[in-house]
């Protein structure tokens, strides 16, 4: 099967990096661009520049749906991330370019399912990497999945390790069993989310990084967020649309922070932490990594409110 516009694909990869278009990608990114992509080895051949470049929108995760829209020569593929909430940009999700090759096309329904005719129940990756194995305990077919990504189930465990569906292999590979956990029932608690977000201190921050190996500030909280299969949009300015404000001094750990320069648009977002005084842990781009820590004075300045999932 190929590509088609108008039609559904999976990403592939274990991170799927999305770009403003083909011609903006420079040399220090080939590692991204590659099947397998090796997006560690892309984040630490880039200086703190670079990790900031403008022709990095978002990342898709192993096994994320995107509607292909174009499929020009070239060896690239437009999309809309349809998993990654974008109003402001296009109202099916958040649109770029991939390149085709981190692509499979979705496979039909019928096809999605277990011989016994029932979906694969979902796991979601707990850990803020794993690999996955050819066989149980056996070789890396797949390394560096990360925190956030759905794996479908095809059956129980096996010696400590689960079998699961991934997008363009015909047989199934395995996942260690502490990796992974179901999707719960019920809506996390902040306090859950907020535990799964400070797993990413220290990790590096990175313009459009969406995984423990580099992430932005909105980044942070969408991930942490669909950890539990909760889907925040994408960006800063949306997560705050969709939120509720809490009045000033009755937010609660695990709340968000909006920050905005006076006239412009929302330009940050943090999630509130414990501690005397208004504290939070982000994703910074000043420090280049996430960290928790009081608010400076400049970013009470520009603190425009706190807000509740």
């Amino acid at each position: 099967m190929e590509l088609e516009p108008g039609r559904e694909a999976l990403v592939r990869v274990a991170v799927a990096t999305l770009w403003t278009d083909p011609g903006a990608t420079r040399p220090v990114d080939r590692p991204a661009l590659a099947v397998p992509s090796d997006t560690d080895g892309w984040i630490t051949g880039m200086d703190a520049t670079q990790r900031v470049g403008d022709c990095v929108l978002s990342q898709l995760l192993l096994g994320e749906r995107v509607l292909v829209t174009a499929v020009p020569p070239g060896g690239w593929a437009e999309v809309v991330a349809v998993e990654q909430a974008a109003p402001r940009r296009d109202p099916r999700g958040y649109p770029g370019w991939l390149p085709a090759a981190q692509l499979a096309p979705a496979p039909p329904t019928r096809d999605r399912r277990t011989p016994d005719g029932d979906p694969p129940a979902p796991l979601v990756v707990d850990a803020v990497s794993t690999d996955l194995r050819a066989a149980p305990g056996g070789p890396v077919a797949l390394s560096g999945v990360v925190l956030g990504t759905r794996l479908p189930a095809l059956g129980p465990a096996v010696g400590g390790w689960r079998p699961v569906r991934v997008p363009g292999r015909p047989d199934p590979l395995w996942v260690p069993e502490v990796d992974v956990a179901g999707l719960p029932a019920v809506a996390p608690s902040a306090d859950d989310v907020l535990a799964v977000a400070a797993r990413l201190r220290d990790v590096a921050y990175v313009w459009g990084g969406l995984s423990g190996h580099g992430i932005d500030c909105s980044g942070l909280v969408h991930l942490a967020w669909r950890r539990f299969g909760v889907p925040l949009p994408r960006d800063a300015d949306d997560q705050a649309a969709v939120t509720t404000p809490v009045p000033a001094g009755e937010e609660r750990p695990g709340d968000l922070y909006f920050f905005a320069r006076p006239g412009r648009g929302i330009h940050h977002v943090g999630l509130v932490t414990a501690g005397s005084g208004p504290r939070m842990l982000h994703a910074c781009y000043r420090q280049q990594r996430v960290l928790a820590e009081p608010l400076p004075p400049d970013r009470v300045a520009t603190l425009v409110g706190a807000h509740r999932v």
